[in-house]
């Protein structure tokens, strides 16, 4: 799969569920046990705005505090909508020249950033579906492409507190991912 679509996809995958978040649901916990839905999404929407400058040059230091804070406003769905639609166009734009990306840990290559933020999108996209009673299942494209992707990543990542501790993984490849990235399936859905 082109790397590019699966960011497509994957922000995709975020975007069906966010539109289907209404208005009761944005102080429902989710299984990122710090964040209820609102935190959630407002974590997905500070990723997004960071990902223009990060793909144009920009260093940390440049871009400073101004993604801090609450940034859905009163109109989340809006803010959402537009910070992935810019944040998409802006890989789809700098991703063929190549490049590199200031991160917090160091510069990486745009391809490694872009996986990064594939692997979000999609996770969180379970997370969102999880806390506001949508349907479970993510595109097995997208789960084999991000585990296999995360597969050399995982204890880094779970050294860096990046992620949890890892969950029972089972034969299912969603439940597989879902574990390495810390998430247990809920109870009597083994199969999401």
């Amino acid at each position: 799969m082109e790397l590019a679509d699966l960011h497509r996809r994957s922000v995709e995958s975020w975007r069906s569920r966010i539109e289907a978040v209404d208005d009761s649901q944005w102080n429902l916990p989710t299984p990122c046990a710090e964040w209820d839905v609102r935190a959630l999404v407002n974590h997905v929407i500070n990723e997004e705005l960071w990902t223009v400058p990060l793909v144009d040059g920009a260093t940390l230091e440049e871009i400073g505090d101004r993604f801090d804070g609450d940034l859905l406003g009163d109109d989340p769905m809006a803010v959402a909508r537009a910070a992935a639609t810019e944040a998409t166009a802006a890989v789809d734009r700098r991703l063929p020249e190549g490049g590199t990306v200031h991160l917090s840990f160091g510069i990486v290559p745009i391809e490694e950033y872009v996986r990064q933020l594939s692997a979000d999108h999609l996770v969180h996209s379970w997370d969102l579906a999880v806390a506001t009673h949508q349907e479970l299942s993510l595109d097995l494209e997208l789960v084999r492409e991000v585990s296999e992707w995360f597969a050399e990543r995982e204890e880094m990542y779970r050294a860096a507190g990046a992620v949890g501790p890892a969950g029972p993984r089972g034969g299912d490849p969603q439940v597989a991912l879902l574990a390495a990235f810390g998430r247990t399936a809920p109870h009597g859905d083994e199969n999401t």
